[in-house]
């Protein structure tokens, strides 16, 4: 099957039988990481303006080879690896079609990035990728692209298997998709602290079922420690869903919830608690999505809402908080305005439609929004 993405054409295997998995009989194409892969060219797009030495691109598992060709296609020194013959030998057809000069290895992705050097390595696994995460910190000179679809151990719905993945405790609450966030984060940062390497999230998302991030690298121990100064745990009340932060290593939870005394508190971390994305860089991104991305629009509305959104380590569900205090929704424009004429900071959140983030506790919320008493 031949498909156009991004201004590359390409050749998969006909996935029509196992679309929903985004596979074909051979070899790995997921269509519905489009808007991943048309967020990672504007993201290219913006990181040259911003380090214009950065020149060199390790796709580290390529299978079709498309998110390696739209980089090529962009004018990156691109290098695609791949363990199966077949995936190989059909990124390499798919790049000699476009007229597109990329580098396709049948090598295993931590042995390549182990014995070459790039400025950008974009790992791109199935399920998590904590194996390949050493390899790609302690070898790459500017970025690193992470993508992790494991989203039921990062976000703590299996919670065995997030503990052995990411050496932290991830908790199933309300905020799920920003808690697999923060544990991926949190992951990837101490990682990089082993080489005495700062990895900050300049851009993340989470969207579908995958949460993606772009971590900047600084090579001064001392910005790993200021990293590592940003990790720590969530306190959440599983009764009135009161939650609260603290930074360090170390946990130190109350004994039961400060709001409403219940002894349901639950703890999460180490987390990144740290911005998730630098608002700046979030802006030049997005003036670098055109139309010609098949994603566009999606594209576009997540980062608008990304770059705005506040600083806070958790985001709220209006919907699961009204029916929490049997109230109807209003509008998320109207509950959003009451916060803010309450004198609290309030913004909509990328996660989904109706989260939110304020500086409110769960009862200043309730008391400052009544639009739908």
């Amino acid at each position: 099957m031949r498909v156009t993405e991004g201004g590359v054409e390409f050749e998969v295997a006909d996935a029509r039988d196992g679309a929903s998995e985004g596979r074909g009989d051979d070899v790995f194409y997921n269509p519905t990481q489009e808007l991943n892969r048309d967020l990672t060219v504007a993201v290219l797009r913006a990181y040259r303006e911003r380090e214009p030495r950065a020149d060199s691109y390790l796709d580290a598992m390529t299978a079709s080879g498309v998110r390696a060709l739209r980089a090529a296609n962009e004018g990156w020194d691109v290098t695609a690896a791949d363990t199966d013959a077949e995936a190989v030998a059909l990124a390499r057809e798919n790049a000699a079609r476009n007229d597109l000069d990329v580098d396709v290895r049948e090598r295993d992705a931590n042995a390549l990035m182990h014995d070459s050097t790039h400025d950008v390595i974009d790992l791109d696994p199935f399920g998590t990728p904590v194996p390949f995460a050493d390899a790609a910190f302690s070898n790459a000179r500017d970025l690193v692209c992470v993508t992790a679809t494991d989203t039921a151990p990062l976000c703590g719905a299996h919670f065995e298997s997030g503990v052995r993945s990411y050496s932290a405790v991830p908790r199933n609450t309300d905020y799920h998709p920003e808690m697999g966030l923060r544990i991926l984060l949190s992951a990837m940062v101490r990682t990089a602290a082993r080489y005495d390497t700062a990895a900050r999230p300049i851009c993340s998302h989470v969207s579908r079922h995958y949460a993606r991030t772009y971590l900047e690298l600084d090579g001064r121990a001392t910005k790993a420690d200021e990293c590592i100064d940003e990790l720590g745990h969530v306190y959440h009340c599983e009764d009135c869903l009161t939650r609260d932060h603290e930074y360090g290593l170390i946990a130190d939870p109350p004994e039961a919830c400060p709001a409403c005394g219940s002894n349901r508190v639950v703890t999460a971390g180490p987390l990144w608690l740290g911005a998730i994305r630098e608002s700046e860089f979030v802006a030049r991104v997005a003036s670098h999505v055109d139309d010609e991305m098949g994603e566009a629009a999606r594209a576009r509305r997540t980062l608008d809402t990304l770059e705005t959104e506040l600083d806070r380590p958790t985001h709220y569900d209006q919907h699961r908080l009204c029916k929490e205090w049997t109230r109807s929704a209003p509008a998320m424009d109207d509950f959003l305005a009451e916060l803010r004429d309450a004198g609290f900071e309030a913004s909509r959140a990328h996660y989904h439609g109706t989260a939110f983030k304020t500086d409110a506790s769960v009862a200043e919320i309730r008391e400052a929004t009544t639009a739908g008493e």
